[in-house]
């Protein structure tokens, strides 16, 4: 094998691993609990106040206040490296407060983000006709997931009506 070939496959395993990485730091990840479940936080958020959770959902609203960005999520599990799957099951909602100001059209509804923080315990807040309990996270890391893109391509091999989605980062 000539020396050009081992250099490319060296390139390409360090591609292949950089990109199968999880987004949050490796500090973080070792400071988290990984022996708790979001459930567990959820149905007690007092209990777990001070520690450290990874946590990925799909926001549904954010808001700037005086105490910095909040928002709020609905929690989906996670793969691998962090990003929320495309599943219809959730474990609830929760509240991501971050204390820098961030746009809140960069950070809107439906964008899929990967939090690591600091349970804070529980706030109460209106969800329709009702009082909810939300567990509250002071982010210390925050990862935003890129938008997938939908491109529309016609078909020449279907009748017109007919279309082929192609699903992009």
């Amino acid at each position: 094998m000539n020396i050009y070939c081992k250099i490319f496959l060296l390139l390409f395993f360090l591609l292949l691993a950089a990109g199968c990485a999880p987004v949050i730091s490796e500090q973080l990840r070792l400071q988290a609990r990984q022996d708790i479940t979001f459930r567990e936080v959820f149905n007690d958020p007092e209990e777990y106040k001070g520690e450290i959770i990874i946590v990925s959902g799909v926001i549904i609203e954010a808001i700037n206040t005086h105490e910095g960005t909040l928002m709020t999520i609905l929690q989906r599990p996670s793969d691998s490296r962090g990003m929320p799957q495309d599943v219809d099951t959730s474990e609830g909602r929760f509240l991501a407060l971050h204390t820098h100001y961030l746009d809140v059209e960069v950070y809107k509804k439906g964008r899929k983000v990967t939090i690591a923080g600091n349970v804070q315990g529980k706030r109460s807040q209106p969800l329709g006709e009702i009082q909810y309990d939300y567990p509250l996270i002071h982010v210390e890391e925050l990862y935003l997931w890129p938008e997938i893109q939908r491109y529309d391509y016609p078909s020449y091999h279907y009748p017109h009506r007919w279309r082929r989605y192609y699903w992009c980062y």
